[in-house]
């Protein structure tokens, strides 16, 4: 099976090379001073106009105008059209709404809007000491050829070491993992720092909870769920690792932390991202499986890999060219992984994983599955807090009076008729004669 995927690759033709996108510590210090950025802000990268494969202006500006229609009333799109924004993202947002649409996805505008200026005051309040050493140290190396990122005191060192620094102070017992330093470095190329921190609460929290703790205790159960995933889908990729030693820690971790941010060519990322903050977690593994495939697909392939550094170096060097988002994300999707399968997997590998006194177990239920999932739980959370209980009134009222029992009416010896008729006669005076009983009868009947 492995090896018909590997055959059947598609091979796209001469496109474009984006791997000078790549935000990585191996990337040079410092950019020429007379190079010119791409349209995604690297300086010196080989995107500045759109290459091969890539959608036309046309299409674009439509897909633009279904955003902003789907955007302008977005509780009503989740609510009957999720559908059609899971097709969207998978096609990709266009790069001028992005600003607009991640933080629809994932549900940081409800908590920016439940949180005003919390962000504010965490972006004021003094650091940790212990955190902001390692986070200055960590500033230059986030996609050091990235325009915002070049100079120390720019806008956006300066704003991304508020960002980290704020989650440490809104999460203390997390604290600071270098990891979220390209997540929220690429969050803070298309959102401001107070929208970019949200975000990343939501990924830390609810896409991914876990993993940027201090004991990663869902990264360990991921690995264990990766593993079984190629078990079942590349069964010759996975005996091969197997028998060089390369377990999924040794390559896993990076991928799934930085959301592919330094694996990737960057426009790739961004559909990857995309795909992620729509579908969840799922898009991760997908990705994932389909990077083993095209390293280790192939008899060919495996055979030049005969020791775990060839696999290692196989997995982090495939060609630029099979890994352009036209070609690479179909891949990604047509990977045969529902969500009902990994949910399933998930459950599996966590009553097979052995405890560990050191940390917490895993917990995957806190983890919701995407966009629909988060937008019915902040329905859901909003709707009680809307709704508050009511306060019992216990009321008392003062006991009713006794009412005299009501007479039978006298009507033995009477007809109907005769009292009708008796109703209907004028009322005659006469001294001499009463007819009482009668007009009683008939005030207490009628």
């Amino acid at each position: 099976m492995a090896q018909a995927l590997g055959e059947d690759l598609v091979q796209p033709g001469e496109l474009q090379d984006d791997s000078s996108s790549l935000g990585s510590d191996s990337e040079l210090s410092g950019p020429g001073p007379y190079r010119q950025a791409d349209r995604y802000g690297f300086i010196g990268g080989s995107s500045a106009e759109p290459g091969p494969g890539h959608p036309p202006a046309d299409l674009i500006r439509q897909r633009e105008m279904k955003w902003v229609e789907m955007t302008s009333h977005w509780e009503k799109t989740m609510s009957r059209r999720y559908k059609k924004v899971k097709m969207q993202c998978r096609k990709g947002i266009p790069s001028a709404l992005r600003a607009r649409c991640w933080p629809l996805l994932c549900g940081a505008h409800v908590c920016q809007k439940n949180s005003r200026g919390t962000y504010q005051e965490l972006a004021e309040a003094p650091g940790d000491p212990q955190w902001m050493e390692t986070i200055g140290r960590d500033l230059h190396r986030q996609f050091p050829l990235h325009e915002m990122f070049v100079s120390p005191q720019g806008h956006g060192q300066q704003g991304l070491l508020q960002v980290l620094k704020a989650y440490t102070l809104y999460r203390p017992e997390q604290g600071y993992c270098q990891a979220q330093g390209p997540v929220a470095a690429v969050l803070l190329m298309y959102l401001p720092p107070e929208e970019a921190f949200w975000c990343l609460v939501q990924i830390c929290e609810v896409y991914l909870p876990g993993y940027y703790g201090p004991h990663m205790e869902a990264v360990r159960l991921d690995a264990e769920v990766f593993t079984a995933l190629l078990r079942r889908l590349l069964p010759r990729v996975h005996k091969h690792l197997q028998q060089v030693g390369v377990g999924p820690l040794l390559y896993l971790p990076e991928w799934f932390l930085c959301l592919f941010a330094r694996s990737l060519p960057f426009p790739t990322v961004l559909r990857v991202w995309d795909a992620f903050l729509s579908e969840g977690v799922k898009v991760l593994f997908r990705v994932g499986l389909t990077l083993v495939r095209l390293a280790l697909g192939t008899t060919e392939q495996r055979l030049a890999c005969p020791g775990l550094l060839e696999t290692l170096g196989a997995l982090r060097a495939i060609p630029p060219t099979q890994l352009q988002e036209e070609a690479f994300m179909p891949q990604v999707h047509s990977v045969a992984l529902s969500e009902q399968d990994l949910q399933r997997e998930i459950k599996t590998q966590l009553a097979q994983l052995p405890a560990s006194a050191s940390g917490p177990p895993p917990r995957p239920q806190a983890r919701l599955p995407g966009a629909q999932a988060i937008f019915e739980a902040q329905q859901l959370a909003g709707t009680r807090g809307a709704t508050r209980p009511e306060v019992p009134r216990i009321v008392v009222q003062p006991p009713e009076e006794p009412r005299p029992p009501r007479r039978k009416p006298q009507t033995r010896g009477k007809t109907f008729h005769g009292l009708l008729t008796r109703s209907r006669a004028p009322r005659i005076e006469s001294p001499a004669r009463s007819h009482r009983g009668s007009t009683s009868s008939l005030d207490t009947r009628f």
